[in-house]
Protein backbone atom coordinates (compact mmCIF):
# COMPACT_ATOMS: atom_id res chain seq x y z
CA UNK A 1 0.00 0.00 0.00
CA UNK A 2 1.21 3.51 -1.05
CA UNK A 3 1.57 6.01 2.01
CA UNK A 4 1.41 9.43 0.85
CA UNK A 5 4.22 11.73 1.60
CA UNK A 6 1.96 14.07 4.07
CA UNK A 7 0.73 11.07 5.56
CA UNK A 8 4.30 10.63 6.57
CA UNK A 9 4.80 14.14 7.60
CA UNK A 10 1.80 14.00 9.78
CA UNK A 11 3.16 11.28 11.78
CA UNK A 12 6.39 12.79 12.08
CA UNK A 13 4.80 16.12 13.16
CA UNK A 14 2.51 14.14 15.87
CA UNK A 15 5.19 12.32 17.11
CA UNK A 16 7.72 14.86 17.37
CA UNK A 17 4.79 17.21 19.61
CA UNK A 18 3.94 14.60 21.53
CA UNK A 19 7.72 14.02 22.54
CA UNK A 20 8.02 17.66 23.00
CA UNK A 21 4.84 17.85 25.92
CA UNK A 22 6.67 15.01 27.80
CA UNK A 23 9.65 16.62 28.21
CA UNK A 24 7.86 20.02 28.77
CA UNK A 25 5.86 17.84 31.14
CA UNK A 26 8.85 16.33 33.17
CA UNK A 27 10.57 19.93 32.76
CA UNK A 28 7.84 21.45 34.95
CA UNK A 29 7.93 18.86 37.38
CA UNK A 30 11.31 19.15 38.23
CA UNK A 31 11.23 22.57 38.08
CA UNK A 32 8.05 22.98 40.38
CA UNK A 33 9.14 19.93 42.50
CA UNK A 34 5.21 18.82 42.20
CA UNK A 35 3.85 15.78 40.95
CA UNK A 36 0.62 16.88 40.48
CA UNK A 37 -0.02 20.04 38.35
CA UNK A 38 -3.25 19.14 36.56
CA UNK A 39 -6.04 16.75 37.30
CA UNK A 40 -4.99 14.66 34.31
CA UNK A 41 -2.04 14.01 36.25
CA UNK A 42 -3.12 12.13 39.22
CA UNK A 43 -7.32 12.35 39.26
CA UNK A 44 -7.71 10.34 42.21
CA UNK A 45 -4.53 12.00 44.59
CA UNK A 46 -5.37 15.46 43.48
CA UNK A 47 -8.90 14.49 44.83
CA UNK A 48 -7.13 13.81 47.84
CA UNK A 49 -4.63 16.94 48.29
CA UNK A 50 -7.99 19.16 47.72
CA UNK A 51 -9.44 17.17 51.19
CA UNK A 52 -6.26 17.58 52.97
CA UNK A 53 -5.81 21.39 51.86
CA UNK A 54 -9.19 22.17 53.13
CA UNK A 55 -8.44 20.00 56.41
CA UNK A 56 -5.27 22.15 57.17
CA UNK A 57 -7.17 25.54 56.19
CA UNK A 58 -9.70 24.31 58.99
CA UNK A 59 -7.14 23.48 61.59
CA UNK A 60 -5.16 27.36 60.72
CA UNK A 61 -8.56 28.52 61.54
CA UNK A 62 -9.03 26.79 64.93
CA UNK A 63 -5.33 27.85 66.02
CA UNK A 64 -6.36 31.86 65.16
CA UNK A 65 -9.51 30.85 67.32
CA UNK A 66 -7.17 28.98 70.34
CA UNK A 67 -4.48 31.92 69.65
CA UNK A 68 -7.35 34.79 70.76
CA UNK A 69 -8.79 32.38 73.40
CA UNK A 70 -5.70 32.07 75.47
CA UNK A 71 -5.05 35.92 74.85
CA UNK A 72 -8.80 36.85 76.12
CA UNK A 73 -8.09 34.55 79.17
CA UNK A 74 -4.66 35.85 80.15
CA UNK A 75 -6.54 39.29 80.39
CA UNK A 76 -9.08 38.03 82.27
CA UNK A 77 -6.96 36.36 84.69
CA UNK A 78 -5.00 39.10 84.89
CA UNK A 79 -7.89 41.71 85.64
CA UNK A 80 -9.20 39.43 88.14
CA UNK A 81 -6.33 38.92 90.16
CA UNK A 82 -5.84 42.95 90.40
CA UNK A 83 -9.90 43.13 91.26
CA UNK A 84 -8.86 40.32 94.09
CA UNK A 85 -6.10 42.52 95.49
CA UNK A 86 -8.29 45.18 95.55
CA UNK A 87 -10.96 43.28 97.30
CA UNK A 88 -8.81 42.21 99.80
CA UNK A 89 -7.52 45.83 100.09
CA UNK A 90 -10.78 47.29 101.04
CA UNK A 91 -11.56 44.04 103.81
CA UNK A 92 -8.22 45.14 105.33
CA UNK A 93 -9.45 48.96 105.31
CA UNK A 94 -12.91 47.00 106.72
CA UNK A 95 -11.57 45.93 109.29
CA UNK A 96 -9.67 48.91 110.68
CA UNK A 97 -12.73 50.92 110.32
CA UNK A 98 -14.98 48.53 112.12
CA UNK A 99 -13.00 49.11 115.14
CA UNK A 100 -14.56 50.99 118.36
CA UNK A 101 -10.84 53.00 118.08
CA UNK A 102 -11.97 54.43 114.83
CA UNK A 103 -13.83 57.55 114.76
CA UNK A 104 -16.29 59.27 112.31
CA UNK A 105 -14.02 61.48 110.63
CA UNK A 106 -11.86 58.81 109.91
CA UNK A 107 -14.53 56.52 108.41
CA UNK A 108 -15.52 59.17 106.04
CA UNK A 109 -12.18 59.75 105.18
CA UNK A 110 -11.60 56.00 104.17
CA UNK A 111 -15.06 56.16 102.09
CA UNK A 112 -12.79 58.05 99.60
CA UNK A 113 -10.21 55.18 99.77
CA UNK A 114 -13.20 52.92 99.10
CA UNK A 115 -14.49 55.45 95.89
CA UNK A 116 -10.99 55.00 94.83
CA UNK A 117 -10.59 51.21 94.73
CA UNK A 118 -14.45 51.27 93.45
CA UNK A 119 -13.37 53.45 90.47
CA UNK A 120 -10.39 51.32 89.69
CA UNK A 121 -12.36 47.70 89.69
CA UNK A 122 -14.50 49.55 87.43
CA UNK A 123 -11.61 50.28 85.09
CA UNK A 124 -10.55 46.96 85.01
CA UNK A 125 -14.08 45.46 84.29
CA UNK A 126 -13.62 47.64 81.32
CA UNK A 127 -10.65 45.48 80.55
CA UNK A 128 -10.16 45.33 76.46
CA UNK A 129 -7.98 43.01 73.76
CA UNK A 130 -7.54 44.18 70.51
CA UNK A 131 -10.66 46.76 71.13
CA UNK A 132 -12.65 44.12 72.03
CA UNK A 133 -14.28 43.90 75.70
CA UNK A 134 -14.19 40.44 77.45
CA UNK A 135 -16.42 41.08 80.36
CA UNK A 136 -19.48 42.94 78.26
CA UNK A 137 -20.60 39.37 77.17
CA UNK A 138 -21.39 38.56 73.58
CA UNK A 139 -21.22 42.67 72.72
CA UNK A 140 -17.76 42.35 72.45
CA UNK A 141 -17.39 46.25 70.87
CA UNK A 142 -19.24 47.62 73.51
CA UNK A 143 -17.63 49.24 76.91
CA UNK A 144 -19.79 47.17 80.11
CA UNK A 145 -19.70 49.07 82.44
CA UNK A 146 -20.43 53.18 82.62
CA UNK A 147 -20.93 55.92 85.77
CA UNK A 148 -23.16 59.09 85.86
CA UNK A 149 -22.78 61.75 87.72
CA UNK A 150 -23.96 60.57 90.72
CA UNK A 151 -21.51 57.32 90.54
CA UNK A 152 -24.13 54.89 89.21
CA UNK A 153 -22.79 52.28 87.57
CA UNK A 154 -24.20 50.62 84.66
CA UNK A 155 -23.78 47.56 82.84
CA UNK A 156 -24.37 47.36 79.12
CA UNK A 157 -23.27 44.46 77.79
CA UNK A 158 -25.32 40.98 77.93
CA UNK A 159 -25.66 37.67 79.71
CA UNK A 160 -24.03 35.66 76.76
CA UNK A 161 -20.57 35.21 77.65
CA UNK A 162 -18.70 35.61 74.35
CA UNK A 163 -17.32 31.91 73.25
CA UNK A 164 -14.71 30.51 70.30
CA UNK A 165 -15.02 27.30 68.42
CA UNK A 166 -12.21 25.51 69.29
CA UNK A 167 -13.34 22.15 67.17
CA UNK A 168 -15.90 21.06 65.09
CA UNK A 169 -18.90 20.88 67.37
CA UNK A 170 -17.10 22.42 70.67
CA UNK A 171 -17.17 25.78 71.98
CA UNK A 172 -15.50 27.55 74.99
CA UNK A 173 -16.53 30.85 76.67
CA UNK A 174 -13.77 32.80 76.99
CA UNK A 175 -15.12 36.28 77.90
CA UNK A 176 -17.96 36.77 80.97
CA UNK A 177 -20.68 37.97 81.75
CA UNK A 178 -19.61 41.39 83.64
CA UNK A 179 -22.88 42.03 85.92
CA UNK A 180 -22.59 38.71 86.89
CA UNK A 181 -18.98 39.10 87.71
CA UNK A 182 -18.83 42.46 89.07
CA UNK A 183 -22.09 43.65 89.67
CA UNK A 184 -22.41 42.79 93.94
CA UNK A 185 -18.96 44.05 94.15
CA UNK A 186 -19.58 47.19 92.63
CA UNK A 187 -22.93 47.17 94.99
CA UNK A 188 -20.80 46.15 98.13
CA UNK A 189 -18.82 49.01 97.50
CA UNK A 190 -21.52 51.35 97.12
CA UNK A 191 -23.14 50.22 100.31
CA UNK A 192 -19.59 50.20 102.27
CA UNK A 193 -19.44 53.90 101.25
CA UNK A 194 -22.75 54.64 102.67
CA UNK A 195 -21.97 52.97 105.96
CA UNK A 196 -18.43 54.74 106.03
CA UNK A 197 -19.82 57.83 105.87
CA UNK A 198 -22.78 57.37 108.08
CA UNK A 199 -20.49 56.58 110.93
CA UNK A 200 -22.38 52.74 110.38
CA UNK A 201 -20.24 50.41 112.12
CA UNK A 202 -22.64 47.50 111.81
CA UNK A 203 -22.62 48.26 108.02
CA UNK A 204 -19.57 48.06 108.14
CA UNK A 205 -19.17 44.85 109.30
CA UNK A 206 -21.76 43.43 106.64
CA UNK A 207 -20.01 44.80 103.84
CA UNK A 208 -17.00 43.01 104.91
CA UNK A 209 -18.75 39.58 105.10
CA UNK A 210 -19.77 40.07 101.47
CA UNK A 211 -16.24 41.60 100.71
CA UNK A 212 -15.13 38.06 101.70
CA UNK A 213 -17.59 36.21 99.45
CA UNK A 214 -16.34 38.27 96.65
CA UNK A 215 -12.86 37.55 96.86
CA UNK A 216 -13.43 33.61 97.25
CA UNK A 217 -16.22 34.33 94.22
CA UNK A 218 -13.18 35.70 92.27
CA UNK A 219 -11.06 32.93 92.94
CA UNK A 220 -13.14 30.67 91.72
CA UNK A 221 -13.72 32.54 88.53
CA UNK A 222 -9.22 32.16 88.06
CA UNK A 223 -9.45 29.00 88.49
CA UNK A 224 -12.25 28.33 85.86
CA UNK A 225 -10.12 30.43 83.93
CA UNK A 226 -6.94 28.34 84.48
CA UNK A 227 -8.86 25.25 83.45
CA UNK A 228 -9.83 26.91 80.37
CA UNK A 229 -6.42 27.88 79.42
CA UNK A 230 -5.43 24.52 80.13
CA UNK A 231 -8.01 22.54 77.74
CA UNK A 232 -6.93 25.12 75.31
CA UNK A 233 -3.14 24.35 75.10
CA UNK A 234 -3.89 20.60 74.96
CA UNK A 235 -5.65 21.29 72.21
CA UNK A 236 -3.07 23.14 70.72
CA UNK A 237 -0.78 21.08 71.13
CA UNK A 238 -3.10 18.38 69.30
CA UNK A 239 -3.92 20.43 66.55
CA UNK A 240 -0.19 21.11 65.83
CA UNK A 241 0.65 16.93 65.53
CA UNK A 242 -2.69 16.95 62.99
CA UNK A 243 -0.92 19.52 60.80
CA UNK A 244 2.72 18.04 60.91
CA UNK A 245 0.43 14.55 60.37
CA UNK A 246 -1.40 16.45 57.37
CA UNK A 247 0.96 18.07 55.91
CA UNK A 248 3.23 14.89 55.26
CA UNK A 249 0.40 13.15 53.46
CA UNK A 250 0.55 16.16 51.19
CA UNK A 251 3.99 16.35 50.87
CA UNK A 252 3.31 12.52 50.43
CA UNK A 253 1.02 12.88 47.64
CA UNK A 254 2.09 15.79 45.85
CA UNK A 255 5.63 15.90 46.18
CA UNK A 256 8.13 14.57 43.48
CA UNK A 257 11.10 12.70 44.01
CA UNK A 258 13.41 14.81 42.66
CA UNK A 259 16.20 12.45 42.23
CA UNK A 260 13.68 10.66 39.59
CA UNK A 261 12.06 13.26 37.98
CA UNK A 262 15.78 14.66 37.17
CA UNK A 263 16.27 11.19 35.56
CA UNK A 264 12.73 10.88 33.60
CA UNK A 265 13.26 14.60 32.54
CA UNK A 266 17.05 13.48 30.87
CA UNK A 267 15.17 10.42 29.08
CA UNK A 268 12.56 12.59 27.64
CA UNK A 269 15.24 14.94 26.61
CA UNK A 270 17.06 12.20 24.65
CA UNK A 271 14.06 10.62 23.48
CA UNK A 272 12.93 13.88 21.91
CA UNK A 273 16.64 14.86 20.63
CA UNK A 274 16.69 10.98 18.89
CA UNK A 275 13.12 11.97 17.29
CA UNK A 276 14.46 15.09 15.74
CA UNK A 277 17.14 13.20 14.23
CA UNK A 278 15.06 10.52 12.80
CA UNK A 279 12.64 12.94 11.60
CA UNK A 280 14.86 15.36 9.72
CA UNK A 281 16.58 12.55 7.73
CA UNK A 282 12.31 10.90 7.16
CA UNK A 283 11.63 14.45 5.90
CA UNK A 284 14.83 14.62 3.19
CA UNK A 285 13.90 11.86 1.63
CA UNK A 286 12.36 11.84 -1.89
CA UNK A 287 11.56 9.43 -4.81
CA UNK A 288 15.01 11.54 -6.05
CA UNK A 289 17.15 9.69 -3.44
CA UNK A 290 16.78 6.38 -5.35
CA UNK A 291 17.14 7.79 -8.63
CA UNK A 292 20.77 6.01 -9.67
Amino acid sequence: MRVANKTIYDVVKYNLGKACEEMNNSNRIVSSGKRILNLSDDPVGLTQSLKIKSTLSGLDQLGRNISMGKSWLASSESALSHVQELISGAKALSVQMASGTTGAAQRASASLTVQNILDEIVSLANTEVGGRYIFSGSKTDTAPFSSDDTNTITYNGNDEPFAVKIGRDTTVQVGKDGDEVFGTIFKTLSDLKVALNGNDVPGIQASLTSLTDHFNEISGNISDIGSKMNRMEIKENIFQDLKITNTDRLSTIEDADIAEAIMDLKAKELAYQAALVSSSKVMQLSLVDYLK
